[in-house]
């Protein structure tokens, strides 16, 4: 199956690429991050891949900052894809995750690689990794808030939402994933609908006949 032979793929490139701390990069976390991701929605076992735990690449926050926001993000994301459990030995914890990202917010509200003015993407991702901890964590509550704030601010008048490149695809793919999971209906709430066109009606403009999404129009 097309499952078995990207697995397949995904072993090799592991006993290719990976170290001893089990780090599949030198710098970058979201190599094991979104192998993680990958291979939990195709319900592959992540701690022993060719018998090693992509597990434990994550476990060294000095290694998971070194990509900037990026690292941090995306390593919550992962562990929380299936509630995993950070495996000992290491200084990460979900609560240092969390605080990393919530430091790095934006006088404006939003997330950014560099700057100072918040990115569609970034704040998106910034987002989705924070939504299981909105109820909880009222620091994380009060962030999201204002984040939201900033994102209905920085949608485009036809609905579409874009990074310094411009109005993208992937950036309104971003931002409904962040909004879906923090339960908000991105089609319908009324802070993310402009002039009658919504975050999921500025996705569908990139779609292309016969299937598929282009990146930008």
């Amino acid at each position: 199956s097309d499952a078995n032979a990207y697995y397949e793929k995904v072993v090799a490139f592991v006993k290719e690429n990976i170290n001893e701390k089990e780090q599949l990069h030198r710098s970058k976390s979201t190599e094991n991050s979104r192998l993680i991701l990958a291979l939990t929605a195709l319900g592959y076992d992540v701690t022993n891949v060719a018998g090693h735990n992509l597990l434990v690449g994550l476990n060294d926050m000095t290694y998971v900052k070194k990509q900037g926001i990026n690292g941090p993000i995306w390593a919550l994301i992962a562990l929380d894809s299936h509630n995993y459990e950070i495996p000992a030995g290491g200084d990460v914890t979900r609560e240092k995750l969390i605080e990393v990202i919530l430091e790095k917010q934006l006088a404006d509200g939003g997330w950014a690689l560099s700057g100072v003015n918040a990115d569609a993407d970034m704040t998106g991702m910034a987002l989705t990794a924070l939504a299981p901890y909105y109820n909880a964590n009222s620091d994380v509550k009060v962030a999201v808030d204002k984040a939201l704030t900033c994102l209905s601010e920085i949608q485009h008048d036809d609905g579409g939402v874009g990074s310094i490149d411009g109005a993208c695809a992937e950036s309104a793919a971003q931002v409904i994933v962040a909004l879906t999971a923090l339960g908000i209906d991105p089609h319908t709430d009324s802070r993310f609908v402009k002039t009658g066109r919504s975050v999921v009606d500025a996705l569908c403009d990139y779609y292309v006949e016969g299937g598929g999404f282009k990146h930008v129009s």
